[in-house]
């Protein structure tokens, strides 16, 4: 009670500043104008009021907090532990001794909680420090425990958490690699393994401002990627080496995983069996590529990633089979608490499905609101959904606070924010049951339908902008996809594979799997249909984090706020829009290893000036251009000569840019070209404007753009970037020519990278 009547004392002062500011700048105006204002003012007043109310700016905590992991990761250079635990330290105690200030509790409240969010990053890099491979390695000599075991499409993938490394030239071994073998032929979880493999550092951007595998890797604690050279031998594990409790623990869970998905395999082959296995126990690799990508492109991309959906259509049967069941006893129903110990045997579901699947970002938290949810059954306290969202944030962000720069978590929690605060907002239309009309329209599932149709819109609207930003595309049939879809999975698809599970052990499940499979057929035909429809894929070119940081304030103000200032959201959200068409795009592409190079065409469209065997830099660059094509069109050479010794274009400015792939074409491409690329070192001085091995070894991906009186190169990695998973090699200074500016650590993965929302 003490805190409720300080909670409304420090509304009702914050309202009362407000106001007083108003009439200090009234007190400036003519009286003709101050008498008009005054109305506006009251108006404000009133709104700060509904804004500051108790429990109001508990929203904003997380948001405060996942900021200052934000700003750790755009840092140039690893901080000192001290300084952003320090300043942690000193602002929460400034916040406690301003606990009794109106204004500048909230405020400083808001920036210990940044400064939070800073250090816990910063701690969790120290927490989790190993080395990464520095240079290529062509046979290096492994053995260790399997750790984790992935299936793919065309072959497998295996993390090795390391026993022995043998290889030349390297210091220091990595804790953890990660290795393609040849499909089925990856040995189990828990198997202690001897190879050979041929590996290579961490896949840097591919382009500045793109994804940075190495970042994820170094937080999933690999050191190093490759593939597999020759046998793999499962030997036993040397005397001194045992399985500690984390591997055991893997092991156990993954052979559950393996023997659910062997048996849904038997019953349901091909891309049925696969998406089957991949909405219950999370094992999502071996759906084929068409299929894949028709998710995607449909919107249906969501079903496949165990979130909020699927973990409340897990605990919500649970706890109606269970609380049905008690019920039919009626002294049971009459004398027990039979709702609390269906909520508990709720939570134990979820709890199991969580483990199950793997707990990635959105299943974790699905888990953590849905776990609030069933406590507050069982302790007979209603669930606050905005409170439930923030908690999750906050721990989430706590336990992983890399999480914040990954997709699944930008477009999970987008989602779930935007969905609840529509709930709390109300349907803009529901059927009158009184009403004849509206009671037939009730009867045929008219609010049912029009419910589904509203989460897809706000659902869609919500990630939009991360889709673009980090996939460069959108679907706009994704409503259409979700209405034909979505009521077969929630009432068939779902449901019998949770029957099926349950009823696994006693031998009576293959009925329910093949229901569940005649559902994903219809799913997939949904998926297929949508994604053939003309204009389904939606290209964008790249962008900033510029556009994404503003939009993503705006979505906060239109789903936090409660009074009409909420709409000053739709203002940030229409700055973001104008900002990414008016972001321009790159005259030319250098990819981290030298061996490609793109250029923009008098056209407008980009033309390769060389590629190595390797196309996935290639396949990135045109879709962060927005352009639909594929690496092995044709169109893509337009205008680029090429002879055994290189490759020259010309610009869309008119300039010549050349490739010089022997040594002996530098001397003539020096002098006539204004740009040299080269995967090889230079021999000597060049005139032109020069990217050889020394510079992109120092720089990474670059990328150029034409101002009008010289080249604006933007690189990967700046000279003086210095990161853990990045760390700086001999760097060579950028020509005076060019400029350079950090880029934002953002990100554009792989489809596959994808842990989709819902």
């Amino acid at each position: 009670m003490a805190w409720g009547e300080e909670g409304r004392a420090r509304t009702r002062a914050v309202a009362g500043a407000i106001a007083a500011a108003g009439r200090r700048a009234g007190a400036a105006l003519p009286d003709g104008l101050a008498v008009r204002a005054d109305p506006l003012r009251r108006l404000l007043a009133q709104w700060a009021l509904a804004e500051v109310a108790p429990g109001r700016l508990l929203p904003w905590l997380p948001v405060a907090f996942g900021f200052g992991i934000v700003l750790y990761f755009t840092a140039d250079r690893e901080p000192a532990l001290w300084a952003p635990t320090a300043a942690a330290g000193v602002l929460v105690a400034f916040a406690w001794g301003l606990r009794r200030s109106a204004v500048g509790f909230p405020l400083s409240l808001g920036l210990a909680a940044t400064a939070m969010g800073f250090a816990v990053a910063t701690l969790q890099t120290v927490r989790i420090a190993h080395p990464v491979l520095q240079y290529p390695v062509a046979t290096a000599t492994l053995s260790g425990f399997v750790e984790v075991r992935e299936e793919r499409e065309r072959s497998d993938r295996v993390v090795i958490a390391l026993h022995r490394f043998e290889a030349a030239r390297v210091a220091e071994k990595p804790e953890r690699v990660r290795v393609a073998v040849r499909k089925d032929t990856a040995p189990p979880v828990g198997a202690f393994v001897e190879l050979k493999a041929h590996l290579s550092p961490p896949l840097q951007p591919l382009r500045p401002g793109g994804y940075d595998f190495a970042r994820d890797m170094y937080f999933q604690r690999i050191g190093a990627s490759g593939y597999a050279l020759g046998a793999i031998k499962t030997v036993p594990a040397p005397a001194p080496v045992a399985r500690g409790f984390w591997l055991r623990y893997a092991e156990v869970v993954e052979g559950i995983r393996e023997t659910i998905d062997d048996r849904i395999r038997a019953i349901l082959p091909g891309d049925r069996g696969a998406i089957a296995s991949a909405l219950i126990t999370g094992k999502r690799d071996a759906i084929s590529t068409p299929v894949n990508d028709a998710m995607y492109v449909s919107s249906l991309a969501h079903v496949l990633s165990i979130s909020g959906y699927h973990m409340a259509v897990v605990a919500g049967i649970v706890f109606f089979v269970i609380r049905a069941g008690l019920a039919l006893s009626p002294s049971l129903a009459v004398r027990r608490p039979i709702k609390k110990w269906a909520a508990c045997a709720a939570l134990v579901a979820a709890f199991f499905y969580l483990l199950l699947s793997g707990a990635e970002v959105a299943t974790q938290r699905s888990f953590i609101m849905v776990a609030i949810v069933l406590i507050g059954v069982m302790a007979d306290r209603p669930a606050i959904t905005f409170r439930t969202l923030t908690v999750a944030a906050l721990c989430v962000l706590a336990w992983s606070p890399q999480a914040v720069v990954h997709p699944s978590f930008q477009m999970s929690f987008a989602a779930t924010l935007a969905l609840v605060a529509a709930y709390q907002y109300g349907l803009p239309w529901r059927p009158d049951a009184d009403t004849s009309i509206g009671a037939r329209v009730a009867l045929w599932g008219g609010r049912e339908v029009a419910g589904l149709i509203l989460a897809s819109l706000v659902a869609g609207f919500a990630t939009t902008l991360y889709a673009a930003f980090h996939f460069h595309r959108m679907a706009p049939y994704g409503v259409l996809a979700n209405l034909f879809a979505m009521p077969v999975v929630s009432v068939l698809v779902m449901p019998m594979g949770i029957l099926a599970l349950v009823l696994m052990p006693f031998g009576f499940d293959a009925a329910f799997w093949r229901l569940m499979g005649a559902g994903i057929d219809w799913m997939t035909s949904v998926a297929l249909w949508v994604a053939s429809l003309p204009g389904a894929v939606g290209h964008i070119h790249a962008f900033g984090v510029g556009p994404l940081l503003i939009g993503t304030a705006g979505l906060l103000l239109v789903c936090l706020l409660r009074s009409p200032l909420r709409w000053s959201g739709a203002v940030f959200c229409t700055i973001a829009m104008l900002w990414v068409l008016a972001t321009p795009r790159p005259d030319v592409l250098i990819a981290a290893d030298g061996q490609t190079a793109a250029i923009r065409n008098a056209s407008g469209r980009l033309s390769v000036l060389h590629s190595g065997r390797d196309t996935f830099a290639l396949k990135e660059w045109l879709a962060a251009d927005g352009d639909d094509r594929t690496p092995t069109d044709k169109t893509l050479k337009e205008g680029v000569r090429c002879d055994a010794v290189g490759c020259v274009a010309t610009l869309g400015n008119g300039r010549l840019i050349a490739a010089s792939l022997a040594a002996e074409a530098f001397a003539e491409d020096c002098m006539r070209a204004a740009i040299v690329v080269s995967p090889r070192q230079a021999p000597g001085a060049c005139n032109a404007l020069l990217f050889d091995r020394a510079r992109w070894r120092a720089h990474g991906a670059m990328t150029l753009r034409w101002t009008g009186d010289a080249f604006e190169t933007i690189a990967a990695r700046p000279a003086g970037y210095g990161r853990p998973w990045a760390p700086a090699p001999q760097t060579v200074a950028l020509s005076q020519s060019t400029t350079s500016r950090p880029t934002p650590q953002d990100a554009t993965p792989r489809m596959e990278d994808l842990e989709a929302s819902d």
